[in-house]
Protein backbone atom coordinates (compact mmCIF):
# COMPACT_ATOMS: atom_id res chain seq x y z
CA UNK A 1 0.00 0.00 0.00
CA UNK A 2 1.22 3.45 -0.48
CA UNK A 3 -0.39 6.84 1.80
CA UNK A 4 -1.21 10.26 0.08
CA UNK A 5 -0.93 12.97 3.06
CA UNK A 6 -2.88 15.64 2.96
CA UNK A 7 0.44 18.11 1.48
CA UNK A 8 2.12 21.22 2.96
CA UNK A 9 -0.88 23.75 3.39
CA UNK A 10 2.08 26.78 3.27
CA UNK A 11 1.99 30.08 5.45
CA UNK A 12 1.68 28.18 8.64
CA UNK A 13 -1.48 26.70 8.37
CA UNK A 14 -1.82 22.76 9.73
CA UNK A 15 -5.10 21.69 9.03
CA UNK A 16 -7.81 21.74 6.48
CA UNK A 17 -11.35 20.71 6.31
CA UNK A 18 -12.32 17.53 3.89
CA UNK A 19 -15.27 18.88 1.84
CA UNK A 20 -16.13 16.18 -1.02
CA UNK A 21 -14.57 13.35 -2.50
CA UNK A 22 -14.33 12.68 -6.48
CA UNK A 23 -13.35 8.77 -6.48
CA UNK A 24 -14.15 6.45 -4.40
CA UNK A 25 -12.89 3.11 -3.21
CA UNK A 26 -11.90 0.32 -5.94
CA UNK A 27 -11.95 3.41 -8.60
CA UNK A 28 -8.74 3.24 -10.47
CA UNK A 29 -6.85 7.00 -10.82
CA UNK A 30 -4.47 8.60 -13.32
CA UNK A 31 -1.89 10.81 -11.55
CA UNK A 32 -3.08 14.73 -11.81
CA UNK A 33 -6.65 13.54 -11.61
CA UNK A 34 -9.16 15.58 -8.85
CA UNK A 35 -9.06 13.45 -5.90
CA UNK A 36 -10.58 15.43 -3.28
CA UNK A 37 -11.96 19.09 -2.36
CA UNK A 38 -10.52 20.96 0.76
CA UNK A 39 -11.78 24.33 1.82
CA UNK A 40 -9.25 26.81 2.71
CA UNK A 41 -9.71 29.71 4.13
CA UNK A 42 -10.23 31.97 1.26
CA UNK A 43 -11.84 28.88 -1.50
CA UNK A 44 -12.25 25.41 -2.53
CA UNK A 45 -9.41 23.72 -3.41
CA UNK A 46 -8.94 20.35 -5.32
CA UNK A 47 -6.24 17.97 -4.71
CA UNK A 48 -4.74 16.16 -7.62
CA UNK A 49 -3.62 12.63 -7.40
CA UNK A 50 -0.12 12.44 -6.91
CA UNK A 51 0.01 9.51 -8.75
CA UNK A 52 -1.49 6.07 -10.76
CA UNK A 53 -3.10 3.32 -9.29
CA UNK A 54 -6.19 1.44 -7.44
CA UNK A 55 -8.18 3.61 -4.38
CA UNK A 56 -7.43 1.11 -1.66
CA UNK A 57 -9.43 3.14 1.26
CA UNK A 58 -10.17 6.59 1.60
CA UNK A 59 -8.87 7.43 5.11
CA UNK A 60 -11.18 10.68 6.22
CA UNK A 61 -14.78 11.76 5.44
CA UNK A 62 -16.49 15.13 4.30
CA UNK A 63 -16.55 17.43 7.55
CA UNK A 64 -13.09 15.54 9.06
CA UNK A 65 -10.28 17.48 9.56
CA UNK A 66 -7.25 16.75 8.51
CA UNK A 67 -4.02 17.69 9.99
CA UNK A 68 -0.78 18.45 7.53
CA UNK A 69 0.91 15.04 7.25
CA UNK A 70 -2.56 13.35 7.93
CA UNK A 71 -3.65 10.52 5.60
CA UNK A 72 -5.94 10.99 3.29
CA UNK A 73 -5.90 7.94 0.63
CA UNK A 74 -4.47 4.52 0.28
CA UNK A 75 -3.44 2.99 -2.82
CA UNK A 76 -2.73 -0.37 -3.65
CA UNK A 77 0.47 -0.31 -5.90
CA UNK A 78 3.09 2.86 -5.26
CA UNK A 79 5.92 4.55 -3.47
CA UNK A 80 4.82 3.46 0.34
CA UNK A 81 4.46 7.43 1.35
CA UNK A 82 3.75 10.20 -0.76
CA UNK A 83 3.88 13.99 0.86
CA UNK A 84 1.98 15.37 -1.78
CA UNK A 85 3.12 19.24 -2.67
CA UNK A 86 1.88 22.45 -1.84
CA UNK A 87 -1.49 23.01 -2.98
CA UNK A 88 -2.21 26.64 -1.44
CA UNK A 89 -2.91 28.28 1.14
CA UNK A 90 -5.63 26.07 2.99
CA UNK A 91 -7.72 26.35 5.89
CA UNK A 92 -10.43 24.41 7.94
CA UNK A 93 -13.46 25.14 8.88
CA UNK A 94 -13.98 22.67 12.05
CA UNK A 95 -16.47 19.33 11.89
CA UNK A 96 -18.26 19.51 14.88
CA UNK A 97 -17.18 17.89 17.60
CA UNK A 98 -18.64 16.05 20.81
CA UNK A 99 -18.96 18.38 24.00
CA UNK A 100 -15.39 18.20 25.83
CA UNK A 101 -15.63 18.70 29.82
CA UNK A 102 -15.41 22.47 30.55
CA UNK A 103 -12.44 23.09 33.27
CA UNK A 104 -14.09 25.09 36.29
CA UNK A 105 -11.62 27.75 37.86
CA UNK A 106 -10.61 26.57 41.24
CA UNK A 107 -10.83 30.02 43.06
CA UNK A 108 -14.81 30.60 42.55
CA UNK A 109 -16.82 29.45 45.59
CA UNK A 110 -18.93 26.79 45.03
CA UNK A 111 -19.95 23.36 46.21
CA UNK A 112 -18.73 20.08 44.91
CA UNK A 113 -22.00 19.40 43.51
CA UNK A 114 -22.63 22.71 41.66
CA UNK A 115 -19.39 22.17 40.29
CA UNK A 116 -20.40 18.65 38.91
CA UNK A 117 -23.85 19.97 37.90
CA UNK A 118 -22.09 22.88 36.03
CA UNK A 119 -19.93 19.73 34.25
CA UNK A 120 -22.47 18.36 32.93
CA UNK A 121 -24.46 20.89 31.79
CA UNK A 122 -21.80 22.57 30.08
CA UNK A 123 -21.19 25.30 31.69
CA UNK A 124 -17.97 27.27 32.92
CA UNK A 125 -18.34 28.96 36.13
CA UNK A 126 -16.13 31.59 35.26
CA UNK A 127 -19.52 32.97 33.29
CA UNK A 128 -21.99 32.55 35.82
CA UNK A 129 -23.51 35.48 38.01
CA UNK A 130 -23.66 34.63 41.95
CA UNK A 131 -26.25 35.10 44.08
CA UNK A 132 -25.47 32.70 47.28
CA UNK A 133 -23.84 34.33 50.82
CA UNK A 134 -20.86 35.49 49.83
CA UNK A 135 -20.25 35.15 46.46
CA UNK A 136 -21.11 31.84 46.38
CA UNK A 137 -22.09 29.84 42.81
CA UNK A 138 -25.37 28.41 43.35
CA UNK A 139 -26.95 25.10 41.57
CA UNK A 140 -30.12 27.69 40.86
CA UNK A 141 -27.26 30.27 39.09
CA UNK A 142 -25.73 27.27 37.40
CA UNK A 143 -28.95 26.58 35.44
CA UNK A 144 -29.98 29.45 34.96
CA UNK A 145 -26.83 30.22 33.13
CA UNK A 146 -27.55 26.93 31.46
CA UNK A 147 -30.91 27.97 30.03
CA UNK A 148 -29.57 31.50 28.89
CA UNK A 149 -26.84 29.28 26.83
CA UNK A 150 -29.72 27.66 24.98
CA UNK A 151 -31.75 30.18 24.31
CA UNK A 152 -29.04 32.16 22.99
CA UNK A 153 -28.44 28.98 20.58
CA UNK A 154 -25.65 27.17 19.66
CA UNK A 155 -21.70 28.17 20.02
CA UNK A 156 -20.82 28.53 16.68
CA UNK A 157 -16.80 27.86 16.57
CA UNK A 158 -14.85 30.52 13.52
CA UNK A 159 -14.19 28.16 10.85
CA UNK A 160 -12.44 28.69 7.13
CA UNK A 161 -12.95 32.90 5.97
CA UNK A 162 -14.34 33.78 9.75
CA UNK A 163 -11.50 31.94 11.18
CA UNK A 164 -8.70 33.39 9.20
CA UNK A 165 -10.23 36.77 9.51
CA UNK A 166 -10.04 36.55 13.20
CA UNK A 167 -6.68 35.67 13.53
CA UNK A 168 -5.76 38.56 10.71
CA UNK A 169 -7.69 41.17 13.43
CA UNK A 170 -5.87 39.63 16.31
CA UNK A 171 -2.68 39.70 14.55
CA UNK A 172 -3.32 43.35 13.61
CA UNK A 173 -4.31 44.32 17.23
CA UNK A 174 -1.24 42.77 18.25
CA UNK A 175 1.00 44.38 15.35
CA UNK A 176 0.02 47.64 13.63
CA UNK A 177 0.06 50.86 15.69
CA UNK A 178 -3.55 52.92 13.67
CA UNK A 179 -4.32 56.04 13.40
CA UNK A 180 -7.19 57.61 11.25
CA UNK A 181 -7.17 61.00 9.41
CA UNK A 182 -11.12 61.50 8.10
CA UNK A 183 -12.51 64.15 4.95
CA UNK A 184 -15.28 64.24 2.93
CA UNK A 185 -15.30 64.99 -1.10
CA UNK A 186 -18.09 66.89 -2.61
CA UNK A 187 -19.04 64.69 -5.90
CA UNK A 188 -21.78 66.71 -6.98
CA UNK A 189 -20.30 67.16 -10.01
CA UNK A 190 -20.02 63.38 -11.10
CA UNK A 191 -22.42 62.64 -13.89
CA UNK A 192 -25.22 60.57 -13.45
CA UNK A 193 -24.24 56.14 -13.65
CA UNK A 194 -20.68 57.27 -12.39
CA UNK A 195 -18.91 54.37 -11.66
CA UNK A 196 -18.36 54.77 -8.20
CA UNK A 197 -15.79 51.30 -7.54
CA UNK A 198 -13.95 52.83 -10.57
CA UNK A 199 -13.54 56.52 -9.06
CA UNK A 200 -12.09 55.81 -5.58
CA UNK A 201 -9.81 53.11 -7.26
CA UNK A 202 -8.58 56.12 -8.98
CA UNK A 203 -8.57 58.06 -6.01
CA UNK A 204 -6.14 55.69 -4.58
CA UNK A 205 -3.82 55.75 -7.46
CA UNK A 206 -3.81 59.82 -6.97
CA UNK A 207 -3.23 59.73 -3.18
CA UNK A 208 -0.04 57.01 -3.90
CA UNK A 209 1.31 59.52 -6.81
CA UNK A 210 1.35 62.34 -4.02
CA UNK A 211 2.19 59.89 -0.69
CA UNK A 212 3.67 56.76 -2.13
CA UNK A 213 4.79 55.62 1.47
CA UNK A 214 1.46 54.05 1.92
CA UNK A 215 1.49 51.94 -0.75
CA UNK A 216 4.22 50.45 1.32
CA UNK A 217 5.15 47.19 3.11
CA UNK A 218 6.37 47.16 6.85
CA UNK A 219 8.46 44.89 8.91
CA UNK A 220 8.06 45.50 12.26
CA UNK A 221 10.62 43.29 13.76
CA UNK A 222 13.39 44.70 11.39
CA UNK A 223 11.79 48.07 11.37
CA UNK A 224 12.13 47.95 7.91
CA UNK A 225 9.75 49.48 5.12
CA UNK A 226 9.33 48.55 1.34
CA UNK A 227 8.06 50.92 -0.99
CA UNK A 228 6.55 49.50 -3.71
CA UNK A 229 6.33 50.72 -7.12
CA UNK A 230 3.60 48.40 -8.19
CA UNK A 231 -0.08 49.10 -6.68
CA UNK A 232 -2.18 46.22 -5.97
CA UNK A 233 -5.20 47.15 -4.63
CA UNK A 234 -7.36 44.91 -2.09
CA UNK A 235 -10.97 45.25 -2.38
CA UNK A 236 -12.64 44.00 0.82
CA UNK A 237 -15.81 42.20 -0.18
CA UNK A 238 -18.35 41.28 2.19
CA UNK A 239 -19.90 37.93 1.69
CA UNK A 240 -22.30 35.49 4.03
CA UNK A 241 -19.24 33.81 4.28
CA UNK A 242 -16.86 36.49 5.96
CA UNK A 243 -14.59 39.04 4.95
CA UNK A 244 -12.82 38.57 1.50
CA UNK A 245 -9.62 40.60 -0.01
CA UNK A 246 -9.36 39.70 -3.61
CA UNK A 247 -6.04 41.49 -5.21
CA UNK A 248 -6.83 44.00 -8.32
CA UNK A 249 -3.66 43.73 -9.88
CA UNK A 250 -1.71 47.27 -11.13
CA UNK A 251 -4.74 49.16 -11.02
CA UNK A 252 -2.43 52.48 -12.02
CA UNK A 253 -1.56 50.53 -15.50
CA UNK A 254 -5.63 49.94 -16.08
CA UNK A 255 -8.13 52.04 -17.94
CA UNK A 256 -11.39 51.66 -16.74
CA UNK A 257 -13.07 48.82 -19.23
CA UNK A 258 -10.12 46.57 -18.00
CA UNK A 259 -10.88 47.55 -14.15
CA UNK A 260 -14.17 46.95 -14.09
CA UNK A 261 -14.25 43.74 -16.18
CA UNK A 262 -11.41 42.37 -13.21
CA UNK A 263 -14.05 43.75 -10.54
CA UNK A 264 -16.52 41.88 -12.36
CA UNK A 265 -14.72 38.74 -13.15
CA UNK A 266 -13.12 38.64 -9.14
CA UNK A 267 -16.94 38.72 -8.10
CA UNK A 268 -18.00 36.06 -10.12
CA UNK A 269 -14.87 33.84 -8.74
CA UNK A 270 -15.57 35.14 -5.00
CA UNK A 271 -19.95 33.83 -5.26
CA UNK A 272 -18.76 30.57 -6.91
CA UNK A 273 -15.69 30.16 -4.26
CA UNK A 274 -13.29 29.63 -6.94
CA UNK A 275 -10.99 32.54 -6.53
CA UNK A 276 -7.10 31.38 -7.34
CA UNK A 277 -5.00 31.61 -4.12
CA UNK A 278 -2.66 33.64 -5.89
CA UNK A 279 -5.63 36.48 -6.22
CA UNK A 280 -5.93 37.18 -2.55
CA UNK A 281 -2.44 37.67 -1.85
CA UNK A 282 0.14 40.45 -1.86
CA UNK A 283 -1.71 43.30 -1.85
CA UNK A 284 -0.15 46.71 -1.22
CA UNK A 285 -3.11 48.66 0.29
CA UNK A 286 -6.58 48.37 0.45
CA UNK A 287 -9.48 49.82 -0.02
CA UNK A 288 -13.15 49.02 1.89
CA UNK A 289 -16.27 50.54 0.58
CA UNK A 290 -18.54 50.02 3.52
CA UNK A 291 -20.62 52.92 2.44
CA UNK A 292 -22.63 50.58 0.29
CA UNK A 293 -24.28 49.33 3.65
CA UNK A 294 -24.26 51.88 6.00
CA UNK A 295 -21.60 54.34 7.98
CA UNK A 296 -19.98 57.85 7.46
CA UNK A 297 -16.38 57.31 9.04
CA UNK A 298 -14.70 54.32 10.48
CA UNK A 299 -11.67 53.23 12.16
CA UNK A 300 -10.78 50.72 9.67
CA UNK A 301 -8.24 47.66 10.46
CA UNK A 302 -4.98 47.11 8.51
CA UNK A 303 -3.36 43.46 7.67
CA UNK A 304 0.19 43.34 7.76
CA UNK A 305 2.57 43.86 5.96
CA UNK A 306 0.51 46.86 4.54
CA UNK A 307 0.46 49.99 5.92
CA UNK A 308 -2.73 51.59 4.82
CA UNK A 309 -6.26 51.38 4.08
CA UNK A 310 -8.55 53.52 2.40
CA UNK A 311 -12.57 53.54 3.37
CA UNK A 312 -15.67 55.35 2.04
CA UNK A 313 -18.78 56.11 3.93
CA UNK A 314 -22.31 56.69 2.45
CA UNK A 315 -23.00 59.20 0.03
CA UNK A 316 -25.25 61.75 1.46
CA UNK A 317 -26.76 64.26 0.23
CA UNK A 318 -25.95 67.62 2.71
CA UNK A 319 -26.78 71.53 2.57
CA UNK A 320 -23.24 73.28 1.38
CA UNK A 321 -22.68 76.63 0.99
CA UNK A 322 -21.67 77.35 -2.98
CA UNK A 323 -20.99 80.59 -3.99
CA UNK A 324 -22.78 82.55 -1.23
CA UNK A 325 -26.07 80.49 -1.08
CA UNK A 326 -27.52 77.34 -0.24
CA UNK A 327 -27.16 74.13 -1.87
CA UNK A 328 -27.78 70.30 -1.66
CA UNK A 329 -24.78 68.17 -2.34
CA UNK A 330 -23.87 64.60 -2.77
CA UNK A 331 -21.01 64.28 -0.14
CA UNK A 332 -18.58 61.19 0.08
CA UNK A 333 -17.00 60.94 3.69
CA UNK A 334 -13.37 59.28 3.63
CA UNK A 335 -11.49 57.34 6.06
CA UNK A 336 -7.95 56.71 6.00
CA UNK A 337 -5.93 54.52 8.69
CA UNK A 338 -2.69 54.17 8.53
CA UNK A 339 0.39 52.16 10.45
CA UNK A 340 1.29 55.28 12.64
CA UNK A 341 5.24 53.16 12.28
CA UNK A 342 5.85 53.54 8.79
CA UNK A 343 3.74 56.56 7.94
CA UNK A 344 3.70 59.97 8.93
CA UNK A 345 0.37 62.20 10.14
CA UNK A 346 1.51 64.28 6.84
CA UNK A 347 2.17 61.54 4.32
CA UNK A 348 -1.56 60.64 5.54
CA UNK A 349 -2.64 64.07 5.24
CA UNK A 350 -1.64 64.56 1.64
CA UNK A 351 -2.71 61.40 0.71
CA UNK A 352 -6.19 61.44 1.71
CA UNK A 353 -5.77 65.43 0.00
CA UNK A 354 -5.12 63.90 -3.33
CA UNK A 355 -7.54 61.51 -2.92
CA UNK A 356 -10.09 64.03 -2.77
CA UNK A 357 -9.19 66.04 -5.56
CA UNK A 358 -8.82 63.19 -7.73
CA UNK A 359 -13.03 62.16 -6.33
CA UNK A 360 -14.19 65.74 -7.03
CA UNK A 361 -12.99 66.22 -10.96
CA UNK A 362 -16.28 65.93 -12.81
CA UNK A 363 -14.64 62.74 -14.94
Amino acid sequence: MSVFVLPDLGEGLQEAELVAWHVGEGDHVVADQPLVSVETEKAVVEVPAPQAGKVARLCAQPGDRIKVGGPLIEFEEGPRTDTGTIVGDLSAPPAAAAASPVPQPSGIRAAPAVRALAQRLGVDLATVTASGPGGTVTSADVERTARAHTEAGPVETLAGVRRAMAMNMARSHAEIVPATVSDEADIEAWPQGCDITIRLVRAVVAGVAASPGLNAWYDGRRMERRLLKQIDLGLAVDTEDGLFVPVLRDVAARDDTDLRRGIEAMKKDLRARTVPLAELRGQTITLSNFGMFAGHFAALVIVPPQVAILGAGRIAQRAVVCDGNLAAHRILPLSLTFDHRAVTGGEAARFLKAAIDELQRPA
